[in-house]
């Protein structure tokens, strides 16, 4: 990673060692100098058509698109069949074109503030290898074109919540970076709206649908352990920008407030497997795979929380990388869209090329080989061919975590009950001494 290699981690708390790279680095840089006290990077003299390719990649985030289409990809593939391969293609599309836009524009406005940043100093505008103008045509062009895919391929909504993230990443997320630290959680929102954007896409733009939500939440709460730990890291290279970020700001409390919110944030992320299996939005069993997972993005949050060096905050950033993917792909098998079963007999009926039928039977068999492995399904299992009695029924209730899903909601509708009752009485009151 290109974090501040030059931090101390034998003391309890990362201090600045000052390599020799960053020495003499505090003095402010000037109109002709960036943060080093050297000249700018001098452009190409006759940049080449590779040049300019390397250029448009850089300016679009190639990396960070790929991410957005991923997780648009996973929005859309939770939503279960029919799959529409058209609205499939212009929704990733759309997404990544989306992104593009917002991503150029953003880096035309901050040029003057990259120039002072290590990790950013070499950005194409910063070079000089294309001009702003030329940028802004990029933006332009992949803006109004993703917009268009998106209207034209998927529905009002997906393109509405597409060229709307381009407002509001280019727009407020920028605007509030050298200015206040929430800016981070605007921009988890940006983040939060393209695996949405893959839910509306294939359901004919169904924004409040309880799977919307459970996406969108994911992927708000990833970002903060995501971010704080890759901002801590970078934390003397987004001083130098002038960026109002939350590890910036935090040095002289040696890191305090940067560790507790990677600690709560992962904790609220760790929820989301239970929450949308006791909403009936997955299998019971992705909150039961989702405990791995979440244990171990516990356990390196709280190694950060007490030494915090960049060695630790690594681990988180790194942690956050495979962790996203695993956990979508876990959601995607558990969801009540692709719960369905397939049975032997209704498979010879079904068409090989039928990509949804092919995955549909890869997911029962990757589920049936799961039940394989639990625990709780083994002594289910046993038990009932001891007795010959069980059925799937009583299986299913030997479960522990489907054991305690009802409970809540038993639980949860004795709380309502009690709740409309005490209304009642009180009403009931209030109109008796009324009358007095």
């Amino acid at each position: 990673q290109e974090g501040v290699r030059c931090l101390s981690t034998t003391n309890k708390v990362a201090t600045d060692t000052s390599c020799d790279e960053d020495k003499n680095n505090n003095e402010i840089p000037t109109e002709n100098s960036n943060s080093y006290g050297t000249a700018p990077p001098s452009p190409p003299l006759s940049p080449t058509t590779s040049d300019y390719v390397a250029a448009t990649l850089e300016l679009s985030k190639a990396r960070l698109s790929a991410l957005v289409v991923v997780t648009t990809g996973a929005g859309f593939l939770t939503a279960g069949g029919p799959l529409s391969y058209s609205a499939l293609a212009a929704a990733t599309a759309g997404t990544a074109l989306c992104s593009s836009s917002a991503s150029t524009l953003n880096q035309i406005f901050e040029i003057d503030r990259d120039k002072r940043m290590k990790r950013t100093r070499n950005r194409p505008l910063v070079r000089g290898t294309v001009t702003p103008q030329t940028a802004a045509a990029l933006a332009a062009t992949t803006g109004i074109s993703g917009g268009s895919i998106l209207a034209l391929g998927t529905d009002p909504v997906t393109a509405a919540l597409g060229v709307g993230n381009i407002a509001l990443y280019a727009g407020l997320y920028t605007y509030l970076k050298p200015r206040s630290e929430i800016n981070t959680w605007v921009g988890a929102i940006v983040g939060a709206v393209p695996p949405v954007m893959g839910w509306t896409a294939a359901t004919g733009g169904s924004l409040f649908d309880l799977e919307a939500a459970l996406l969108g939440s994911t992927l708000f709460l990833w970002q903060f352990p995501h971010f704080f730990a890759l901002s801590w890291m970078h934390r003397t290279d987004y001083a130098r920008g002038g960026f109002q970020m939350v590890p910036v700001n935090d040095i002289d409390t040696n890191g305090d407030r940067t560790a507790a919110l990677i600690n709560r944030y992962t904790w609220y992320m760790s929820t989301i497997p239970i929450v949308s299996s006791v909403l009936g939005a997955t299998s019971s069993m992705f909150a039961v795979e989702g405990i791995v997972l979440n244990a171990y993005a516990l356990y390196v949050a709280k190694r950060f929380d007490r030494e915090r060096s960049n060695s630790n905050a690594r681990k988180v950033f790194l942690t956050s990388l495979w962790y996203l993917p695993c956990l979508m792909t876990l959601f995607i098998l558990h969801s009540r869209r692709w719960r369905n079963p397939i049975e032997e007999d209704e498979q010879t009926k079904l068409d090989d090329d039928d990509v949804v039928a092919v995955l549909r039977r890869r997911v029962s068999q990757i589920r049936n080989a799961g039940r394989e492995l639990c625990l709780h399904e083994i002594l289910a299992i046993a038990e009932g061919d001891e007795n010959e009695k069980s059925d799937a029924k009583s299986k299913e209730e030997k479960c522990p975590v489907v054991l305690g899903k009802s409970k809540v909601t038993e639980a949860t509708e004795v709380g309502a009950a009690t709740v409309v009752a005490a209304t009642a009485v009180t009403a009931r009151e209030g109109m008796q001494s009324g009358t007095k």
